[in-house]
């Protein structure tokens, strides 16, 4: 396997990255998997087990509601233990123990989750490998600090979203493959062995990907704790936060404007399919689409790693800011599959970049030694992504607006969000 993971690394697409950001790259080509798992199919695979009529199976509306508030409690609980664990990896030789535990836990639970026969230890199984997939992504992303240079981040952060949404791609098929021959399209194995064969092909590329990071990676960045209590940590954590609102106005401003900007990129990859579903567009169609727009967001992440060589990562999250804000104006003339395709393929264009680049920025502008913490603190304002944008495409259609005017409703968070980058950006680092 060793051997395998050399012969990639000497591939001309990965020999510009030193080994231990080629690591770090494949780890976003591995969790990328499940997302694009849990994205799809793992609500289906859900309602199969139950929907219905048997003892112990439930309605199609609460199964709806169970699983959406599964998604919440996901949510408030990674907002609220993020930033602890980020501050615990923090302390020296810490980050890659919580990292290595965090992501052993998700793969198994992953996998163990294709051998559920309830919808109740099916849902337990998937809150549990979200927890651990959440955590460990914050750790990830604050290995940047430890992994690459100032200079590099730009590029070795938008290489990890292009390889993870075109890599994904791979274990996505082959479980696709497994739904497809299910008992729900040609029958040709039972429902629990297509779920088994899902979930297993996911579990075993996220763990087989990783293993270089488990590796390679050294952490090079920490602080010194005088005590590892509870109490001291969260005293650390209300110190840090009261330090950033007072004296570090550029992470400051920039969460803000991370927080509107990005909760307009996740209520449009949230509602994606609703909106083809609103206009009555062929779902096959949507979801080959959507499976292209993977590829285009890998180009378009490349394109922009290229870009951050010439230009300055503050300008090239503005330009996809203004991307995404002309996006949401297109979509008034929405009505089509093709121009359900522009709006999709437009989207990839940015969607991979603003991430990446977003996370070498604030990589750029926070303490080194306390990446974790600061990470966990991202973290939160990265969850609430989509919150508020539902919250408003939600009040339009009861209000009996379309989904086309529902969209361009967001153009008022890429708005907001570029007046605080600006802010941001003239804002001095704090050492």
């Amino acid at each position: 396997m060793k051997s395998f993971y050399k012969f990639l690394h000497n591939r001309n697409v990965f020999k510009s990255l030193t080994e231990q950001e080629f690591a770090w790259v494949l780890y976003d080509v591995g969790n990328s998997a499940f997302t694009m798992l849990a994205c799809s199919l793992l609500p289906i695979w859900f309602k199969g087990l139950a929907v219905g009529t048997a003892p112990g199976q439930i309605s199609g509306s609460e199964a709806t509601a169970f699983y959406s508030a599964s998604i919440s409690i996901v949510t408030l609980l990674i907002a609220l233990i993020g930033p602890i664990f980020g501050t615990l990896a923090d302390r020296k030789n810490k980050k890659s123990i919580i990292f290595t535990t965090a992501t052993a836990l998700g793969v198994i639970a992953c996998f163990v989750n294709g051998f559920s026969m309830s919808w109740v230890s099916f849902l337990a199984f998937t809150v549990i490998t979200r927890i651990c997939y959440s955590v460990s992504i914050t750790i990830y992303d604050s290995m940047l600090n430890d992994v690459t240079t100032e200079d590099r981040m730009d590029k070795v952060s938008s290489y990890g979203y292009a390889w993870g949404y075109l890599g994904s791609c791979v274990p996505f098929l082959l479980a696709l493959l497994a739904y497809l021959m299910g008992p729900d399209m040609l029958g040709i194995i039972s429902d629990p062995v297509s779920r088994v064969l899902g979930f297993g092909i996911t579990a075993v590329w996220w763990f087989m990907v990783t293993v270089p990071l488990l590796r390679n990676y050294k952490q090079n960045n920490w602080t010194e704790s005088a005590s590892n209590t509870v109490k001291n940590t969260f005293l650390k954590i209300f110190r840090t936060w009261k330090k950033i609102a007072l004296k570090e106005k550029k992470v400051f401003f920039f969460l803000i404007s991370y927080f509107l900007y990005i909760d307009g990129v996740g209520t449009i990859i949230d509602n994606c399919v609703n909106i083809g579903t609103d206009l009555n567009l062929d779902t096959v169609g949507q979801v080959i689409f959507l499976l292209l727009t993977q590829v285009v967001a890998f180009g378009g992440s490349l394109v922009f790693a290229k870009l951050s060589e010439k230009y300055k990562t503050t300008k090239l999250i503005g330009v996809c800011i203004i991307g995404y804000f002309f996006l949401c104006l297109y979509a008034l003339v929405l009505n089509s599959l093709l121009e359900f395709a522009i709006l999709a393929f437009g989207v990839g264009c940015f969607q991979g970049s603003i991430q990446s680049l977003s996370r070498s920025y604030y990589s750029k502008i926070i303490p080194s030694e306390n990446s974790g913490e600061y990470f966990g603190i991202y973290d939160v304002f990265s969850k609430g992504a989509s919150f508020l944008g539902s919250a408003v495409i939600a009040v339009v259609k009861l209000n009996h607006g379309t989904i086309n005017t529902a969209v361009a409703c967001l153009t008022v968070f890429f708005g907001l969000g570029y007046v605080f980058l600006k802010i941001a950006e003239k804002q001095e680092t704090v050492s």
